[in-house]
């Protein structure tokens, strides 16, 4: 089942709660649910999305407010590991890009470890071996929903598209079902659930309306 914003939301792909209590969206109704999905190897989860979160989580865990964590995997399969989110839900150590944009930036402690400790449940999006022939019907499927008025470009450009999907399709080692599922683009991405479980927002990067969002369905009540 692929999300729609406006519909009923699908569950989570996890393989493993890493902290916190075992939990789904089921669980979680009559609650605003935020999902913050990650990638352990990448620097800007960690320098924006995840301190957003944890904002967030701060500022209206008492207002019926959730917020989880998912670690998922697009790329770097060797780094965006469930042995590295266990190591960084543990410690609090980050690991490659991540720990080298950090570190330049001055923003980790010693032993490359957070200054931070992230206060929410995460866990790891649920990764199965990526199969099966790689079709112009598949990459189409993954187009559009991201670039609707694909048929319109120009061609040069459309080609372009097509063979980025196809070197990305081929060079994927594995499907991450919440990935997938919610059609994100990359990560940070932030998805955004009402308390009566319907999806009502998926964003990618650093949208500044998170905030403003949760308040408009706080105030819905």
């Amino acid at each position: 089942m692929k999300a729609i914003i406006g519909a009923k939301s699908p569950s989570l792909g996890v393989s493993e709660w890493v902290q916190g209590a075992p939990t789904s969206l089921e669980q979680e109704k009559d609650k605003i649910v935020l999902v913050e999905v990650f990638q352990v190897n990448c620097p800007g989860c960690f320098m924006h999305a995840i301190p957003e979160a944890i904002e967030i989580y701060n500022k209206y865990k008492d207002e019926g407010v959730r917020v989880l964590g998912i670690a998922t995997a697009f790329e770097d399969f060797d780094k965006n590991t469930l042995e590295n989110l266990k190591m960084l839900a543990e410690t609090g150590e980050v690991i490659g890009e991540t720990k080298n944009a950090l570190s330049a930036y001055g923003q980790l402690q010693e032993g490359n470890k957070l200054p931070y400790k992230i206060p929410f449940p995460l866990a790891m999006d649920k990764l199965s071996k990526a199969e099966g022939e790689t079709t112009h019907e598949k990459i189409m499927e993954f187009i559009y929903p991201q670039i609707p008025d694909f048929d319109s470009q120009p061609e040069d450009y459309r080609n372009q598209i097509i063979q980025r999907v196809k070197d990305y399709f081929n060079a994927k080692q594995f499907s991450a079902e919440t990935f997938e599922k919610f059609s994100l683009q990359g990560t940070p991405s932030a998805i955004l659930i009402d308390r009566k479980g319907i999806l009502r927002d998926v964003s990618f990067g650093q949208s500044g309306k998170l905030d403003s969002m949760i308040e408009k369905l706080i105030a819905e009540g």
